[in-house]
């Protein structure tokens, strides 16, 4: 007998091959082998005259889907109907989700077996697992089926009917999606939010102590001044900068704080309280497909994307367990291999007494119904699994993540100890946190948002001098610190994933998707891991809020998928959950056209940024980027707006002068002393930019360059205008071969470059100024190597432990190397000017 299995990827393919009997032929249907129309062309010509054929589904008979096998899936078709004349049974062993039951069904609805069929369906890809689904297979379930095809019309619906009237209103080539424009809406109210946020500045008191009769020092923060709490962050209102209770706490300026740093010198402190308790923990329960993505993008940056498409890898080569699952539940085999697993590493100690299960399924809940974990009865060690790069990593991650579940709490110990400095009738409470592990438990094996689980355990931990109440301290060094209040964090993709299954908006398996297609839109971009809205989703969420607000209602795209879980048990008729949606008064067909001719274009493509100070002036997307307008002199003047600017990063001054540009672009600031051509300061996509010369026939691109990062418009002149248009320069002859060095600026920043090798310069130097001997100085320095870390600068050894001091570049941003220590370097320094001096202070504050 001649069995045909069909699975989705040609990876897959090969893992499966291993575990099947003979006379088992394994294929790859690459994926869904049919959808809905993407284009005109793919309509089928008897369809084309309908009414409802651009959308492809028959909106007037049930939502009725048209299929069509796409072109790049023809061959693929003919493959499988050629190896199914040959089998005696059809066995489909897609992915056990809708998705892939769905695959299921469209393989027998087009290859029309005469055959028996069976529906194979396993969760990880090991001999046991493929085996026992071989001897267990059942029926497609048409409730996943039905479940599957009703998001993807849902999603057709939404996205064919909106987006035509964002290309007429605002601009072509935008989209809308049911849970795309929630996701977009998220991002938009959250810089809304940094937009209207006020900043405040608050001061307090850092001491360094040590008690009496030992040496070893600790540090202590101020928190009450006469019994009255010292202002902190959460004291000061968002929108106004100001105290929310201002009589109920402590605020020092600068001048009280400095005063009271000169008073404290010379009070007396001594213990008056000590607080000790033990607390224990537990790990966290194994992934789900958004705490992995979420994870994965903190630890090593990767987005969701990424994430998915080396979990799905790791899965078709029987690593991991299937991806897409919104189940924490471990089975018992799972659980059996995890302690196995604690034992044979960490020894009995760190076995937890008995078997630690989860059993939380979230809102969207998946059909897998297990937790990803490594795959079998015995996990294999990932130093064991030959596995390399990203998939190394991840694999790691979750063989750690699954091991700790089974491993023994954390124990802590927290140690808060107030100590009051008294002087001339003020009492000032300062209070020192220490923190010692008892026990590391799980902790050896995993630490949340750590690489290193035994670096991590190391910098979790702070020491204290054994203290009592009454103990006399003597103080070392006293300053005042300031602090400024931020605004809420931008999302990041972990955070956005969060707040996406936490709202119950979407599922985990679409989530990189919706994240991918968001910035592909040019709705956001992606600046180290934040997600920045762009005026393009300003414009798009105002709209759609005004016009369509449930389109961007979390709680009634939650409802949605409420109802599309339930298409999947059986529970809610689709075809009305459809009705419900689209048709009838309250459809969205209905509000679109209801709506259409209520919007001007020319007012949704106006932007209400919650700005202050921009009176008279518009900020607006166009055809061609965003743009600001204001009539001046009875006349109407406009700028484009630098592709680099977000919106929160205008204000009235920098639209002026960008408009102040505009309006003198046919005024040069002067002539090239040498040709006699005009010289002109303009303003473009891409930024303000100086250029000789005039657009003529004869000259069509007149050298043009750019300003350099830091330099305003106002502050150009005609020599500074000169300089930058003599780049690239040359500087003089390299001495080893009588070769150019010229000095220039590309897309990466300013450079120097010699016979074709190119070398940074650093921020410490000026392209504009840059001389020859520094140029062959910078050539001489070894590349930078794509991994690892990089030195930028040896500023010498250290002057008390004589330990060679360096400022280094690494994966996760500059630090300075003092002998075997690494420490961040604090978030607005720049390397290339960071000094001994501040080296020494900042190895002093990290102990």
């Amino acid at each position: 007998m001649k069995s045909l299995v069909i699975v989705e990827s040609p990876t897959k393919t090969k893992t499966i091959k291993k575990y099947l009997p003979k006379g088992y032929v394994v294929d790859s249907s690459m994926g869904h082998i049919r959808d809905l129309p993407s284009s005109a062309k793919e309509i089928p010509a008897k369809y084309k005259k309908e009414s409802w054929s651009n959308l492809g589904i028959n909106v007037d008979d049930r939502f009725d889907p048209l299929y069509v096998v796409p072109s790049s899936k023809k061959k693929v078709v003919t493959k499988l109907k050629k190896l199914l004349k040959d089998a005696d049974e059809l066995i489909l062993a897609t992915d056990e989700d809708r998705e892939g039951e769905a695959i299921s069904w469209h393989l027998m609805e087009v290859l029309k077996p005469k055959i028996p069929v069976k529906r194979m369906a396993f969760r990880e890809i090991t001999k046991e697992a493929v085996l026992n689904a071989l001897e267990n297979t059942r029926d497609i379930d048409m409730n996943l089926v039905h479940a599957q095809e009703t998001r993807r019309i849902l999603d057709r619906l939404a996205g064919y009917t909106v987006s035509p009237l964002l290309w007429k209103k605002i601009s072509p080539g935008l989209s809308a999606g049911r849970v795309q424009s929630v996701s977009v809406e998220f991002l938009v109210e959250r810089e809304r939010e940094r937009m209207k946020f006020k900043s405040a500045t608050y001061y307090d008191l850092k001491a360094q102590l040590h008690k009496e009769g030992e040496n070893d020092k600790f540090d202590a923060d101020l928190t009450h001044l006469n019994e009255k709490r010292l202002a902190s962050g959460k004291d000061f209102d968002e929108n106004t900068g100001k105290l929310k209770k201002p009589d109920s706490v402590v605020l020092l300026d600068e001048d009280k704080a400095s005063a009271l740093v000169d008073d404290l010198k010379s009070a007396s402190w001594s213990v008056i309280n000590v607080d000790v308790k033990t607390q224990k923990r537990n790990p966290a329960p194994p992934f789900i497909t958004s705490t992995l993505q979420q994870e994965a993008n903190r630890k090593f940056g990767f987005s969701a994307r990424d994430t998915m498409s080396v979990a799905q890898k790791l899965y078709e080569k029987g690593f991991i367990t299937y991806m897409r699952t919104d189940s924490t539940r471990l089975s018992g085999q799972a659980i059996g291999a995890a302690r196995d697993a604690v034992t044979e590493e960490y020894g009995e100690d760190y076995l937890f007494e008995r078997v630690r299960n989860y059993n939380k399924k979230g809102k969207s809940a998946q059909e897998a119904h297990e937790a990803i974990r490594p795959s079998g009865s015995r996990f294999v060690k990932p130093d064991k699994a030959g596995l390399r790069d990203r998939e190394f990593k991840l694999y790691d991650l979750i063989w750690k993540r699954t091991i700790a579940t089974q491993m023994a709490e954390a124990e802590l110990e927290f140690t808060n100890v107030t100590i009051r400095a008294t002087n001339n009738g003020t009492d000032a409470d300062f209070r020192a946190g220490g923190k010692k592990i008892l026990f590391p438990g799980y902790f050896r094996a995993y630490v949340e948002g750590s690489d290193d689980p035994e670096a991590a355990l190391e910098n979790q931990e702070k020491f204290l001098p054994a203290m009592t109440e009454g103990d006399a301290t003597a103080l070392d060094d006293l300053n005042f610190v300031s602090h400024e209040t931020k605004p809420p964090a931008r999302f990041t993709e972990a955070t956005l994933v969060k707040e996406l299954e936490k709202r119950g908006v979407g599922r985990p398996s679409t989530y990189a998707s919706i994240i991918s297609t968001i910035q592909d839109r040019g709705y956001a971009k992606s600046e180290g891991k934040t997600l920045i809205p762009t005026f393009t989703a300003f414009a798009v969420s105002s709209l759609l809020e005004k016009h369509f607000p449930d389109l961007v209602d979390s709680d009634f795209t939650s409802e949605l998928e409420d109802k599309l879980d339930a298409v999947a048990t059986g529970n809610q008729d689709p075809v009305k959950y459809l009705e419900d949606f689209y048709s009838g008064e309250n459809g969205l067909k209905a509000k679109v056209d209801t709506q259409e001719d209520k919007i001007d274009p020319q007012e949704a493509k106006l932007l209400d940024l919650p700005l202050e100070g921009l009176e008279g002036i518009k900020v607006a997307v166009g055809r061609f980027g965003p743009y600001a307008r204001m009539e001046k002199n009875g006349e109407e003047v406009t700028t484009s707006l630098p592709n680099d600017m977000d919106p929160s990063d205008i204000s009235s001054e920098k639209l002026e002068e960008l408009i102040k540009i505009s309006e003198e672009q046919d005024k040069p600031i002067g002539e090239d002393p040498e040709t006699g051509e005009p010289i002109f300061l303009l303003s473009g996509r891409y930024g303000p930019y100086v250029q000789r010369g005039e657009v003529t026939e004869e000259n069509k691109k007149p050298k043009r360059v750019s300003l350099l990062k830091g330099m305003e418009p106002k502050d150009v002149d005609l020599d500074l205008a000169l300089q930058l248009l003599e780049l690239p320069r040359p500087l003089g002859k390299h001495p080893e071969d009588d070769k150019v060095v010229k000095a220039g600026v590309g897309r990466y920043g300013p450079f120097v470059v010699h016979d074709g090798k190119f070398k940074s310069i650093p921020k410490s130097d000026s392209v504009l100024d840059i001389e020859l001997d520094r140029a062959v100085e910078l050539l001489n320095q070894k590349s930078k190597s794509r991994r690892g870390s990089n030195e930028i600068k040896d500023l010498g050894k250290h002057p008390e432990t004589d330990k060679q001091v360096r400022v280094m570049t690494g994966r996760y941003g500059p630090y300075i190397k003092h002998g075997k220590k690494n420490i961040s370097l604090p978030k607005g320094e720049t390397p290339e000017d960071f000094t001994m001096d501040k080296a020494v202070d900042l190895i002093k504050e990290k102990g």
